[in-house]
């Protein structure tokens, strides 16, 4: 689109209004990147939020990227609720891949509730395989089942950072980002007004989902349906087609998503971790490459739990775990800006590394 992105790949609402000056790359290097870089932004967000990680991956891969910020969830609109910022989005990606035919491959980037809403948008644009007739060596046809695609193009990663896939039931968050009311130091007027605030929120289209109370008209709740394939919507082959599904996670100080919703584990699968001795990553306290649950290992695990899991999070933590995940857990517990670890997580200027 010419149109919205400047000459380095990436794409935001400054350059789309002409606010930004464009990038000294040559047009041939924004033309001949093939991979789509979708980034989505959390509650209350916009597409600015990751306007410096998407020059980061730009400086990385030049030629090879081409990164777009969500901008049709902005600011209010992030409390319609996850599916109708799920077709938003959706919509928005069949746009940006039908005026760029170049294009070959899609890999999302989320934070927060951004994490549900791509899951919602990738269900819509999954597109399933279709027999195709090849013919061997040996001159005869032979049918091969193509790879399913989302909205075309080759799926690659799929990573999601503080996302909330398990719902915030019984996770002791309290969801309004900035407004961590229970913390001391903070007045009794900033509590009282979190407080109203969240039960606004929870009356709202996205607060019914993260509390999976929007179970009404005989529906089970939307966060209930996404591990599965529901009607249309191809909500777990979308995601199983992915090369690489990632899940990035703050074992602490994260007050609005909690660990274990974010790391899609029960509470009896939360690793002890030590510090980091990773120098380029001191962050990072502790990776895990997890397969698919077969279900006779999933039985086995849940008998397994300490008891203290929600059923309803059991569940989805069921459902989602039928895919490979890779997880990596952070921690900011000496940063001096470990209080706001859940925006700290998604790394939108380089200065929270440096503390």
């Amino acid at each position: 689109m010419q149109n919205g992105f400047a000459n380095n790949g990436v794409c935001s609402s400054e350059s789309v209004n002409g606010n930004r000056d464009a990038c000294s790359c040559k047009d041939s290097d924004f033309l001949s990147a093939d991979h789509l870089v979708i980034m989505v932004h959390g509650i209350l967000g916009s597409s600015s939020d990751w306007k410096f990680g998407a020059e980061q991956f730009v400086k990385s891969l030049p030629d090879k990227v081409f990164v777009h910020c969500s901008e049709q969830n902005m600011s209010k609109r992030t409390l319609d609720g996850v599916d109708i910022m799920g077709e938003r989005l959706a919509k928005e990606v069949l746009e940006i891949i039908q005026e760029n035919p170049n294009l070959c491959k899609i890999s999302f980037v989320a934070h927060s509730v951004g994490g549900l809403v791509a899951r919602y948008a990738i269900g819509r644009l999954y597109k399933p395989p279709k027999e195709e007739v090849k013919e061997d060596t040996s001159g005869n046809g032979c049918k091969e089942e193509a790879k399913g695609t989302i909205g075309g193009l080759e799926a690659m990663n799929f990573i999601t950072v503080a996302a909330p896939h398990l719902g915030s039931r019984g996770n002791k968050q309290y969801i309004i980002p900035h407004q961590c009311w229970y913390v001391k130091g903070i007045s009794h007027c900033q509590m009282i007004f979190a407080y109203w605030c969240s039960k606004i929120f929870v009356s709202r289209g996205t607060g019914r989902h993260l509390f999976l109370t929007d179970d009404d008209e005989g529906k089970p709740a939307l966060l209930k349906q996404m591990p599965d394939d529901c009607d249309e919507f191809y909500f777990m082959s979308a995601l199983r087609i992915f090369k690489r599904r990632v899940l990035y996670s703050n074992v602490a100080y994260d007050h609005i998503v909690g660990w274990r919703t974010s790391s899609i584990r029960r509470n009896s699968e939360l690793p002890k971790w030590e510090e980091s001795l990773n120098e380029t990553y001191p962050h990072i306290v502790y990776e895990e490459h997890c397969k698919a649950y077969d279900n006779d290992q999933d039985e086995t695990i849940s008998a397994e739990d300490d008891g203290s899991s929600d059923k309803l999070e059991e569940e989805l933590v069921r459902g989602l775990s039928r895919v490979s995940w890779e997880k990596i857990d952070v921690s900011f517990h000496r940063s001096k800006q470990r209080i706001a670890a859940h925006s700290v997580i998604q790394v939108s200027s380089p200065l929270p590394h440096r503390s």
